[in-house]
């Protein structure tokens, strides 16, 4: 028997911290059951004096849990003991210190770049230069100053694996950059497209990227430009995953506000439109329309997405 549960949330409610014997439920990917809780509650009584980033770091370490690239993911293991106590299924030490994630108080500081009007036809721009950042470091502050006070939803940091796109023209001007990081836990459009039950979501949802921004600076105006770009981002983005985490990639999507946008240049790069978003946050927990629904759009990586994504 598995119970799924969604991000946030924490269902069944039992009156009881009782896991029942042989039942498994699925938390940040993994299966956990009587055996894995097992170790998670010794780890907790035996060591007191450990903090709940230890306790999450030595959990990975027990379970041997790395990313591809050897990397443990202790973020997704405080997750994990994060969701078991509001389950009532442990009690963590009480909080000592602010999280020492370093992203979680970064400043973006602001850059000068070229900001003249840029008014030509695409074939005036070309080449472009299309630069993931993780190869080129030094473009990063670039990249999160144009998005920080240029997209609407302005940016400081990202967690988790992502990638980073800048795109430049011949003359070296910034003219696009692109964001893509975690997918979306749950989307009612996109799962049913894809086919997915909720037990092979939860194991299979890292195979899927988010493009959680996308910009091109207002004084950029460019004909083509957007979706040329994400054209050519679309098409390398499943091997530069690979470098970067050894992992495959089937499928990316993205959510587009409709009362802001049309997302013509996503239909024009061959994204597919699945649906729409109910309106709802990610830590929504009482079924309330908080934000505008968004456009469901999706790009298969591969023509065998769909076997990919459900094995």
């Amino acid at each position: 028997m598995k119970t799924q549960l969604w991000s946030g949330l924490c269902f069944p409610f039992r009156s009881a911290s009782v896991l029942v014997e042989h039942e498994t439920i699925v938390m940040q990917g993994r299966e956990v059951g009587t055996a894995e809780l097992a170790q998670i509650r010794t780890l907790i009584e035996t060591q007191p004096r450990w903090s709940r980033y230890r306790l999450s770091r030595e959990l990975c370490l027990l379970w041997d849990w790395r990313t591809a690239t050897g990397q443990i993911k202790d973020m997704a293991a405080r997750t994990l003991l994060l969701k078991l106590e509001q389950r009532g299924l442990v009690q963590l030490p009480a909080r000592r210190r602010t999280s020492p994630n370093r992203m979680r108080h970064k400043r973006v500081v602001a850059v000068s770049h070229a900001r003249e009007a840029v008014r030509a036809s695409l074939g005036e721009l070309q080449p472009l230069q299309i630069v993931e950042l993780s190869e080129t470091p030094g473009e990063l502050v670039l990249f999160e100053s144009l998005l920080h006070t240029h997209h609407y939803l302005s940016y400081t940091s990202t967690v988790g694996m992502n990638l980073k796109y800048l795109v430049r023209d011949r003359q070296g001007r910034p003219v696009a950059c692109a964001l893509f990081g975690s997918a979306a836990w749950k989307c009612a459009a996109r799962d049913g497209f894809i086919g997915w039950s909720a037990a092979t979501r939860a194991r299979r949802l890292q195979r899927i990227t988010n493009n959680t921004r996308f910009l091109i600076p207002a004084w950029v105006e460019v004909p083509h430009l957007a979706s040329h770009v994400l054209g050519r981002i679309v098409r390398r983005l499943r091997a530069d995953w690979r470098r970067k985490y050894a992992e495959p990639l089937s499928l990316v999507e993205t959510f587009v506000d409709t009362s802001r946008f049309t997302g013509v240049c996503y239909r024009a790069a061959n994204w597919l439109p699945v649906g729409e978003t109910t309106g709802r946050t990610r830590q929504d927990r009482f079924n309330r329309i908080e934000v505008p629904r968004k456009a469901v759009l999706v790009r298969p990586l591969v023509a065998s997405f769909r076997e990919e994504l459900a094995a």
